[in-house]
């Protein structure tokens, strides 16, 4: 399944798995065992639809889809098949700060309250932009009631963040930001560019790379959104029991992935509360980015290389996200990992998310979906399903594995 010389030429060839799915796309040449990685994930790892794709030094020398889109219609998975992107959200919003800070308009190290004077009540004055992309500013979860209707709507959950007490002080630890880490940063977005996050992303980055990705999804491409299955069962160990055991309880864990009780997540009556029209329509945008394989590899390949004219970040930003602000045991009490933080991105992190290495940064999305670029290989990838995996899932770090032994990383 080799392309010719220019991937832009390349003519898809077909794979037909054993239950009559297919597989369409190409790969360049050396780049074989990626496809046999991906073939594995329907064959082995019980896949539905997904894609994959990966630029480097510019343009696609990967570019994989198949399977099913929506299980209910039988709908197939093609090139221009979207899906939620969960988490990985948080790296496009952590994308637009970076261009803001580039642009002279916003500084990553003020205190969040110089953009957004309400900000500062219940002790929350010194909490600095960095320290809320970083997992730091004590907000991961909101102690208000808060309805569906209040959180689609934004303006109620920016008012409870403001009366917020924080729960730790920004330098005594960090707890994932599930959701909230959305409206903190997108709030200052908002302020600063005079645009919605998602509106801010789209004109900054959505329009300039030709991107089928968005916060807020429009109703016109709906119908190219896959229908989202809910997760496989956990792996049995004894991280993901704990982790399983906090998502339940009342504990910050579960509060900060429901914003209270709002909404179920990942699962509402059994279905990914995440396929609801009003979800997607809306802005959440730590959470609820929707985007194709190629788009997200795309971003991140213009993130660190230039693709079709545009460069998005600068040397100086790419030195600045890669630096660990955050790393080490949770304050939230979930199993370490072994994760690491960046500003506004995971790190690579060895054995659970390896990426490419050192210079790799991106971010990973509930049930195994994962984007990320690289600085020293220039390379964009990303990953989407839209069969969530359990705890542990080894779907794109496998993709990844194959990926490294490709370009000798």
């Amino acid at each position: 399944m080799t392309s010719p010389a220019s991937s832009a030429d390349a003519v898809p060839e077909r794979i037909a798995l054993e239950d009559g799915r297919r597989i369409e796309g190409f790969v360049d040449a050396g780049y074989g065992a990626v496809m046999d990685a991906f073939a594995a994930n329907f064959v082995e790892r019980r896949d539905v639809g997904a894609g994959c794709t990966v630029y480097l030094g510019g343009r696609p020398v990967v570019d994989l889809w198949g399977g099913i889109a929506d299980a209910r219609t039988a709908r197939p998975w093609d090139h221009d098949t979207a899906a939620v992107i969960f988490s990985c959200s948080k790296g496009l919003l952590a994308i637009c700060a970076y261009l803001l800070a580039q642009q002279g308009r916003l500084d990553l190290d003020a205190p969040i309250a110089r953009y957004w004077p309400e900000f500062a009540a219940a002790d929350k004055a010194s909490v600095t932009v960095r320290q809320a992309m970083s997992h730091r500013a004590g907000l991961p979860a909101l102690d208000g009631d808060l309805s569906r209707a209040d959180v689609l709507a934004w303006d109620p959950v920016v008012h409870a963040i403001e009366a917020q007490r924080p729960l730790h002080l920004p330098g005594a630890g960090h707890i994932y930001h599930t959701l909230t880490y959305g409206w903190l940063l997108g709030q200052v977005i908002s302020i600063v560019s005079g645009h919605s996050p998602g509106g801010f992303f789209r004109e900054a980055v959505g329009y300039r790379l030709d991107l089928r990705a968005w916060i807020g999804l429009p109703d016109e491409v709906r119908g190219s959104v896959a229908w989202m299955e809910p997760p496989l069962p956990d792996e049995d160990s004894e991280a993901a029991r704990e982790a399983a055991r906090l998502s339940r309880e009342d504990s910050v864990v579960a509060r900060s992935a429901s914003m209270g009780g709002a909404f179920g997540f990942p699962l509402e009556d059994g279905v990914v509360s995440f396929n609801a029209s009003d979800i997607q329509a809306a802005e959440i945008p730590a959470a609820n980015g929707i985007s194709t394989a190629e788009s997200l590899a795309r971003l991140y390949g213009a993130c660190v290389s230039n693709v079709d004219g545009a460069a998005l970040l600068s040397a100086r930003s790419l030195e600045d996200l890669l630096a660990v602000q955050s790393a080490g045991p949770q304050l939230s009490g979930l199993p370490d990992d072994g994760a690491r933080w960046g500003t506004g991105f995971q790190l690579a992190s060895p054995p659970s998310q390896p990426m490419l290495g050192p210079t790799s940064f991106g971010h990973a999305g509930a049930g195994g979906q994962l984007g990320f670029g690289d600085v020293d290989h220039h390379v964009g990838f990303a990953y989407l399903s839209n069969q969530m995996g359990g705890y542990g899932d080894a779907r794109a770090r496998e993709l990844t594995m194959a990926l490294r032994a490709a370009i000798g990383a």
